[in-house]
């Protein structure tokens, strides 16, 4: 298992908001022990040159090998978190996308795999589960309360 820390500078990140029957699509967050503590929704860096849509089409071909359409323009969400003892600071842009019709639909659980070949899961997630004491924390923070409203 590879160790995530946050790096010592800004990234631009874009993050794509997939839902099912009123829960959100999230990937597993582990602690270095592998335990879940939190889950964010899928996406990842933008590269050089690339937009931000352009980059959350980008990382869902990339980790579950689908093409997903875009709904509409981003919210962008300033980030500045605490990871393991690292500080990390992102500047998200979350887009809410589809899947093809009836993908994923029998499943409750999909394994990925991160550029680096980390194998992750994610799962549909109810956001009355998320944030609550005991439970998984819904990342960035604040993102829940940004989805109630």
């Amino acid at each position: 298992m590879v160790m995530w820390r946050p790096t010592p500078n800004i990234r631009l990140k874009a993050l794509g908001l997939h839902w099912r029957d009123g829960k959100l699509l999230a990937a597993e967050v582990l602690d270095d022990a592998g335990r879940v503590t939190g889950v964010r929704p899928l996406g990842g860096k933008v590269e050089f040159g690339e937009t931000t849509e352009a980059a959350v089409i980008r990382e869902f071909q990339e980790e579950l090998g689908i093409a997903v359409k875009v709904g509409g323009p981003p919210v962008f969400v300033e980030n500045i978190f605490v990871h393991q003892g690292h500080a990390g600071h992102e500047i998200l842009a979350i887009f809410n996308v589809t899947f093809p019709d009836g993908l994923f639909a029998n499943e409750t659980r999909i394994q990925f795999t991160e550029n680096d070949g980390t194998p992750c899961y994610a799962r549909w997630f109810a956001l009355d589960t998320l944030d609550m004491p005991g439970g998984p924390q819904l990342f960035p923070s604040g993102l829940k309360a940004l989805l109630l409203r």
